[in-house]
């Protein structure tokens, strides 16, 4: 058998070399070490935990095994310096939980080395957790035991399984996650209609390792829920669109979905009618639409209710703006995509009515940038949504560890949760561009040191 014939398994291998390489190289360069050490106190260190609740100054921190176990006044630290444990000084510097990006794509098109590249850039900017929201398990399924196992450099991935309509897989993203396959055919990807056997598609899904359901589009709300409650049966999370279509907003939170993405969908709440099938032209007027509109503010009263969590993604909505304007061929032309002061409003309404919002991106930076693209997602949250760097970085820590069903573990700086945690030269608290002060990752423990990480990008 020809290898050159099986263009997917060609890339699996490729793929399946850069990762051995990836890992080889960081033992080579001093991991080793890293993983010889099994426990550390971080002293002098100003602390916030992520739960939402202000700093707590002059801290110590004890890691053993990957967790934490102790955190006391400093001016307790020396009791816990006891023989073998190696003492790390933060000398003032901040302390703050690993961040979590709820809506990442590594493998809609997974090509070679790509995915660790992305993976790489995540870690060494204080990304520790991500979930991908829908791309080809075979590749993901690999990226998530890896990283987990710490195996390759980057957050741990979780992923979701797709669902949605027979008709929205004549779209070419599924063809493409679902390569060598029969798109809607397969457990990562799979197509419903009224006589689809609920219970044994969840599993299917399921078994392909997916710790969520995601609803895509072109489903009424009783699938919506019928998908919901199977998947709840069988212990699996369930994200949904704000609107499936033709299921509006108020009908997917009925359904009892986990997680909504993309805020400013929630405007098909307000119009007359929902299209039956999803296309990106669809847009409403967003000019004559009050994010504060009743019907708008009673799905959020709902979502509050229900601890229904929001995936805002304007960032997402702040990138489209910003290439819409910057095509000379848009000159002069009015943008009719959702605007993100509008989109900002609607997560202000939101917050403000008490629904959780987690930190969603949907894109990626290009390669030359050094920082992942969360911290522009931190960023339009307090400057559109109006939200503090406080509740921000409790949004993208313990919200986001909530969103993909990981709390229990991490998310928060407790006992007994993993060592997952940044230490910033500078308060985040008070301004987000602290987070750009980052000199230390570390993940499971082990340290993943940002200056590493500049260096090497440098010289690419």
């Amino acid at each position: 058998m020809q290898v050159t014939s099986f263009p997917l398994i060609r890339n699996f291998l490729r793929f399946a070399v850069a990762t051995s390489a990836l890992a080889m190289a960081s033992f080579a360069s001093g991991e080793q070490a890293d993983l010889e050490t099994s426990t550390r106190l971080y002293t002098q260190i100003n602390l916030i935990d992520g739960s939402g609740t202000p700093v707590q100054r002059d801290r110590a921190l004890l890691v053993e095994n990957g967790r934490i176990s102790a955190i006391v006044p400093n001016a307790k630290a020396s009791e816990l310096a006891t023989e073998g444990v190696e003492v790390v000084d933060g000398a003032g510097r901040y302390v703050i939980p690993g961040l979590v990006d709820t809506h990442v794509h590594l493998a809609t098109s997974p090509e070679d080395e790509e995915p660790l590249l992305l993976l790489r850039r995540q870690l060494y900017g204080g990304v520790t957790s991500v979930r991908d929201m829908a791309g080809d398990v075979r590749v993901l399924a690999g990226l998530a035991r890896d990283t987990r196992l710490d195996r390759i450099e980057g957050p741990d991935v979780y992923y979701v399984a797709l669902m949605a309509g027979e008709s929205f897989f004549q779209d070419p993203r599924p063809a493409s996650s679902a390569r060598g396959e029969v798109p809607g055919a397969v457990p990562w990807m799979q197509a419903v209609a009224p006589d689809t056997d609920m219970a044994l598609a969840v599993a299917q899904a399921k078994g392909a390792w997916a710790t969520a359901i995601k609803i895509y589009a072109n489903l009424p709300a009783p699938e919506v829920a019928r998908i919901t409650a199977e998947a709840h049966r069988q212990g699996m999370q369930v994200w949904a669109h704000s609107t499936v279509f033709p299921a509006a907003p108020r009908e997917v939170v009925a359904a009892g979905v986990d997680v909504i993405s993309h805020v400013c969908r929630l405007a098909f709440e307000t119009t007359d009618s929902v299209p039956e099938i999803y296309h990106h032209g669809d847009e409403p007027d967003y000019a004559s639409i009050d994010p504060a509109d009743a019907r708008i503010t009673g799905v959020f009263d709902d979502m509050a209710s229900r601890g229904t969590i929001l995936d805002a993604t304007l960032g997402l909505y702040g990138r489209a703006e910003e290439r819409f304007a910057n095509d000379a061929e848009n000159a002069g032309k009015p943008y009719v995509g959702c605007p993100l002061a509008f989109a900002g409003e609607l997560v202000k309404v939101a917050a403000g009515r008490g629904v959780a919002v987690s930190t969603g991106t949907d894109f990626i930076n290009p390669r030359n940038e050094q920082w992942p693209a969360l911290y522009e997602e931190l960023e339009a949250l307090v400057q559109y949504a109006g939200m503090t760097p406080l509740q921000v970085l409790h949004a993208a820590t313990a919200i986001g560890a909530r969103t993909i069903g990981v709390d229990g573990d991490s998310g928060t700086i407790e006992v007994g949760k993993r060592a997952d945690f940044l230490l910033l030269r500078d308060d985040p608290s008070r301004d987000l561009s602290a987070l750009r002060s980052l000199e230390l990752t570390v993940k499971h423990g082990r340290h993943y040191v940002r200056a590493d990480f500049a260096t090497e990008a440098a010289q690419d």
